[in-house]
């Protein structure tokens, strides 16, 4: 085992005695400490592996800094400014601060140190400090310093709370402890006495900040391990609290002040440890201090930690559940330091407000009709703590009362509520009160996504549901998802709630009006809750979660028609944003098979609202008016059909009000000009490109003309999706879109929507959607215009596209590695009436869409129509294509040709996949899911 203070000791006998200028010091001094620091640390990596204790590694890794700062000091001392004998004035303490000072670090933490000193500095220790400084500059370590006096640190202290707190951390190093231990006994008298109420609001607010900055939900899939919601700095928070206001020094003092049970210290250390653990490998593995726990690093750091693949989970999986678990005890935990300094009155509430809310109180204590309840400061509140104990339905009732009555629940409640899962087993989950009390929670008119959350948190729900328990903090290992599975339901529900109540008629104009038209409002909100519940396991998760439907439907009171109407939907939750994604909504066969499995108006209209909750609750940005166009023609079309009317008589009422509409816009426009523009269109693009585009194309495509130009682009970017758009109007021909998507291959432009129409005049019109690379608009627009230029020089036959792309070389993705996106090759002839159906499924990558359309070109297929979409790092790219003669592709082997050369594209995605040893996923690819 590596000796760093024996190592250090032996670096510090053998420095040369003549080495007493401070630029040769270092050239002596650097390359040992450095040799000894690197050792140290590959020893505390071994020590994580084989041990798997993150605070020792965090706590070794401090102990090797201590021993290389104390190296410096001597050093410097001893070789350039020896002082046997240093006056009162020349007394130096050197102090870790801040997280340093806690004892523990990571391999790249920052090293705070203090130099404390008795009043002002005098040449010596000005000469010390600085002399330690260039070395441990020359060790690239990042180093946080100050040189104070006592007096100077609490002036400083007083009037910043960010240096309060780093004093509060301040650990003796080496030096004048006498100094030391004044600013201790100083600080805690002239600076913490009176302030804890002061301390605790600013800490507080620091928090909300910080966490409103790196992601407000702390079921982000991409977590910052330290900085984000339920992180390391959530427990330091509630260490710093505590510390200032109990005025404990170790965290084991946390029983004995009485802020932790014994119990709730355990989660505590064990929150605090694997956080460190964690934290500990992400640096190690990154070489630097990487906080943000990425996809990249997802499945290295579960691996290093010993996840493995197991019930239908992957290793990293299963570890990115544990860290979500862990996220959500950090959140109990500050649950539970809050209330405990509430009820000690660190958070004062001023006399009158107090006198109001009891005046509150006692006028809504009538209104609580539980008798184990009562209001507490504005806050359902338990009477007795053996509530849950007596009658196990007050855990779902507690819930029920503070939705019913809108009010908060009081943190003892939930604390109790949390000790007591225990009672909530399969006779109270059969209980009939408790299944009623849960679906009025649930179809609450309030905010049953508030409530639910609660429940989740408190882990009452997934107690009382145990298929919503196994995909609680469950992530979903793709770039698609933006939080975990139950906070992906719960947010879905929220968003149908903001349906139901109103609150969303402008964004989703559609469903709005639908949901006052519904009979099946508490089933509606049953498939929200249960749509995705059997993700993760080795079933489809649609089939098996109707499965589960059937079985939470009677069980929750629901009729027998309303069960089967949940199981339907849970389903079918994906065919309605499939279809409206990834198929020609003008092709009357796609609506024909469409209707086929939806069969009446109320499925149509409940899945449509299913769908948009679905998708706007994936993440933000994922929902846009694009998509809302695209579920509005889809249900246009299908209701058509389902109602008996005449779809082509109901197409064009529908094409003759949208025309109507531009044209009430473009006022400026004579009759006989818009007409000769209304004609140019066919229905496909009255019926799928949503207004205010249609408003854009139509003053594009006017100015062009007006210029005499038959070529033209135009570019807008779109911060809120974060992608940039890209408008083409060229004469139409084969190649088109092979040379448009070739153009921002060879920018490095990953193309993640396309729209693409063609004019009965033989026009084309395509609006090409790129992932923004730039964060300033002016950038953006720069770079979008060198790829319009290219397209444009492309068109007029100046340039040559495959040598443009051939020229550009992106950096390989490791994505091939961090997401196993087997390809797969879907051909068929039944889905249209007029074209053959290539639907291709693989990973997503700069240039996919320009190597997919030319290997189409090359086989001498025409691409009528092309849907491209992209769910985080898979690319679904669905292309409608005939061949030369205009008929479709029947036969076989010119179907074996299409999928031979669409393989060719990913055959660098089979090989890294086959390498990893997934050649089973490469043979058959799983069922593409949303």
């Amino acid at each position: 085992m590596f000796d760093a203070a024996a190592a250090l000791s032996k670096v510090l006998d053998n420095l040369d005695r003549e080495a007493r200028e401070p630029t040769k010091l270092r050239a002596i001094l650097v390359p040992e400490l450095r040799a000894v620091i690197e050792r140290g640390h590959k020893e505390a990596e071994k020590q994580l592996l084989r041990d798997r204790d993150g605070i020792a590694c965090a706590r070794a890794l401090s102990n090797l800094t201590d021993a290389v700062v104390r190296a410096i000091h001597d050093a410097v001392v001893w070789r350039l400014y020896p002082n046997d004998n240093p006056s009162t004035g020349e007394q130096l303490a050197v102090v870790a601060t801040g997280g340093y000072g806690r004892g523990t670090m990571a391999p790249g933490s920052d090293i705070d140190l203090l130099f404390l000193l008795p009043y002002k500095q005098t040449a010596w220790s000005e000469s010390v400090v600085e002399a330690m400084l260039y070395v441990l500059w020359d060790l690239k370590l990042k180093v946080g310093h100050a040189t104070r006096s006592v007096e100077e640190c609490l002036r400083e202290g007083r009037a910043d709370m960010t240096i309060r707190t780093a004093l509060l951390e301040a650990r003796f190093l080496f030096g004048a402890r006498s100094l030391f231990e004044e600013l201790v006994t100083r600080f805690d008298a002239e600076l913490v006495m009176g302030t804890a109420h002061e301390f605790v609001e600013a800490k507080l607010r620091e928090r909300d900040a910080r966490v409103a900055k790196a992601g407000a939900s702390r079921y982000l899939v991409e977590p910052n391990v330290k900085d984000g919601k339920g992180g390391l700095r959530d427990l330091n928070t509630l260490f710093w609290i505590a510390k200032y206001t109990y005025r404990v020094r170790d965290q084991a003092e946390l029983v004995a002040a009485g802020l932790f049970t014994p119990e709730e210290f355990r989660l505590f250390e064990r929150c605090d440890e694997f956080l460190w653990r964690v934290r500990c490998h992400m640096h190690f593995v990154t070489g630097r201090a990487e906080e943000r726990l990425s996809f990249g690093l997802q499945p290295r750091i579960a691996e290093r930690i010993g996840f493995g693949a197991r019930g239908g989970l992957s290793g990293v999986e299963r570890f990115m559940k544990a860290y979500f678990l862990i996220a959500k005890d950090v959140g109990d935990l500050t649950a539970i330091v809050c209330a405990e300094l509430e009820a000690r009155h660190a958070k004062r509430t001023p006399v009158l407000d107090r006198w109001i809310g009891r005046f509150r109180d006692r006028f809504r204590a009538t209104a609580i009709e539980a008798e184990d309840f009562w209001i507490d400061h504005g806050r359902v509140n338990l009477r007795a703590e053996d509530a849950f104990e007596r009658d196990p339905v007050n855990l779902i009732r507690l819930f029920w009362l503070a939705d019913r009555h809108n009010l908060a629940i009081h943190p003892d409640a939930k604390r109790l509520a949390n000790r007591s899962l225990r009672l909530i087993n399969p006779t109270l989950r059969a209980d009939e009160e408790a299944n009623r009390l849960f679906l009025d929670i649930l179809t609450s008119k309030n905010s049953p996504e508030t409530i639910l959350r609660q429940m989740n948190e408190a882990g009452v729900l997934g107690r009382f549901i145990p298929d919503f328990g196994r995909i609680v903090a469950m992530m979903q290992f793709n770039m698609y998802h933006h939080f975990t599975v139950d906070e992906h339901l719960l947010r879905t529900l929220g968003v149908l709630a903001a349906i139901d109540s109103g609150r969303a008629e402008e964004e989703f104009p559609l469903v709005s009006r639908l949901i006052g038209t519904i009979h099946n409002r508490t089933a509606l909100y049953v498939a929200i809750l249960l749509h995705d519940i059997a993700k993760g396991r080795p079933e489809d998760h649609s089939i098996a979660g109707a499965a589960i439907a059937q079985k939470l439907g009677p069980r929750f009171g629901l009729t027998q028609a309303e069960t089967e109407m949940v199981a339907w939907l849970v389903e079918h939750h994906l065919l309605m944003s499939m279809t409206a994604q990834s198929r020609d909504l003008s092709d009357p066969k796609t609506i024909e098979k469409f209707a086929s499995v939806v069969q009446t108006l109320e499925r149509l209209r409940l899945l449509a609202i299913l769908t948009v909750a679905d998708i706007t609750a994936v993440g933000p940005g994922v929902w846009t008016a694009w998509k809302g166009t695209l579920i509005r023609t889809l249900y246009d079309e299908t209701e058509v059909v389902l109602s008996g009317g005449h779809s082509e008589i109901a197409r064009t009422d529908r094409v003759r009000l949208i025309q109507m509409a531009l044209r009430e816009q473009l006022s400026a426009w004579s009759s006989e000009e818009f007409d000769a523009y209304a004609a140019r269109h066919n229905q496909a693009y009255w019926l799928k490109v949503e207004a205010v585009r249609q408003f854009k194309n139509a003053g594009f495509i006017k100015r062009l003309t007006g210029e005499g130009r038959t070529v033209g682009t135009e570019v807008e970017t779109d911060p809120v999706r974060g992608v940039t758009e890209l408008t083409v109007y060229s004469p139409d021909h084969p190649r088109l879109l092979a040379i448009v998507t070739g153009a921002c291959a060879a920018a490095g432009g990953n193309i993640v929507d396309a729209q693409i129409f063609t004019t009965t005049d033989g026009f084309a019109l395509d609006s090409i959607f790129v992932s923004r690379a730039f964060e300033r608009d002016e950038d953006e627009l720069r770079r979008a215009k060198r790829i319009t230029a290219a397209i444009e020089r492309a068109l007029k036959g100046e340039i040559k596209i495959a040598e443009l792309v051939a020229d550009k070389h992106p950096p390989t993705s490791t994505r091939a590695k961090t997401f196993p996106v087997p390809p797969d090759v879907f051909i068929d002839n039944a889905l249209s009436s007029r074209e053959t159906v290539v639907e291709i499924t693989g990973l997503d990558r700069p240039g996919l869409l320009y190597e997919l359309t030319t290997a189409l070109s090359r086989l001498s297929l025409n691409i009528t129509s092309a849907h491209v979409a992209t769910f985080g790092e898979r690319a679904v790219d669905v292309f409608y294509v005939t061949d030369l003669t205009g008929t479709r592709v029947i036969q076989p082997d010119r179907q074996a040709a299409i999928r031979s050369a669409v393989m060719e594209v990913f055959a660098g995605d089979v090989a890294a996949l086959k390498a990893e040893g997934l050649e089973a996923l490469v043979a058959a690819p799983p069922p593409r899911e949303a």
